[in-house]
């Protein structure tokens, strides 16, 4: 919303991009490159969401001034092409500038996230799959504190099924939790169901790995073998 507010032409911008700017996850902005001379400049910026459905949009900014010490002012395009041809328009001394960076500064790829994250109360979810969670090595305040900044999520069965166990009653689930934080980074948790109890009945645990968590089911499984 503060980039298109600030830019002079955004109602240029198709209203499909807009709708996809509206369920955004994250955002990453990096400096692409920059041109002051006599008191002009010129500076282009990439602007980076991810979507829920794991996709990445990139819009351009420009922002520049028409005259020495005068205000900037702000222009966003959808890609490069549009950019360039923006700043070409621009009258800046091409000789001798105060300061430049290359035209092409090298960024670091956005890295596709692993899971498709739904935003929906992904904070809270967290929190109520750490407190049902019945064993005593669950995750402790540290990976909960990070996980209330959580702005997706996603449930994927990784296994499910009878246990090696002998009584046909006893079963074993595992889940993934996966998290997107505010931060882009991706924390998941693991989930075990099952019913190797003395009473046969249902039991949560959850761990911060997938190895701890098949551990944890082999362990209980041959709890229960004959």
């Amino acid at each position: 919303m503060r980039l298109l507010g600030r830019a002079l032409n955004s109602f240029e911008l198709p209203d499909e991009i807009l709708r996809r700017l509206d369920c955004a996850l994250a955002h990453d902005g990096s400096l692409h490159s920059a041109h002051h001379s006599a008191g002009l400049h010129r500076e282009t910026y990439r602007h980076t969401w991810l979507l829920p459905d794991g996709s990445a949009l990139t819009l351009w900014e420009l922002v520049h001034n028409t005259a020495p010490g005068s205000e900037p002012q702000h222009e966003v395009y959808v890609d490069e092409e549009e950019l360039r041809a923006a700043g070409s328009r621009l009258a800046l001394q091409p000789d001798t500038p105060d300061f430049e960076l290359p035209a092409q500064v090298p960024l670091s790829p956005v890295p596709a996230p692993r899971h498709t994250y739904v935003p929906d109360a992904s904070a809270d979810h967290a929190r109520r799959l750490l407190r049902r969670a019945e064993n005593a090595d669950r995750p402790g305040a540290d990976l909960a504190e990070r996980l209330s900044t959580a702005c997706g999520h996603q449930i994927t069965q990784a296994f499910g099924g009878p246990g090696r166990a002998g009584r046909a009653r006893i079963g074993f689930s595992l889940y993934e939790h996966a998290f997107l934080l505010r931060d882009g980074v991706e924390v998941s948790l693991w989930e075990v169901e099952h019913t190797a109890t003395p009473d046969g009945r249902h039991m949560c645990e959850v761990y911060d790995s997938e190895e701890t968590a098949r551990l944890a089911m082999e362990r209980r499984a041959a709890r229960v073998s004959p």
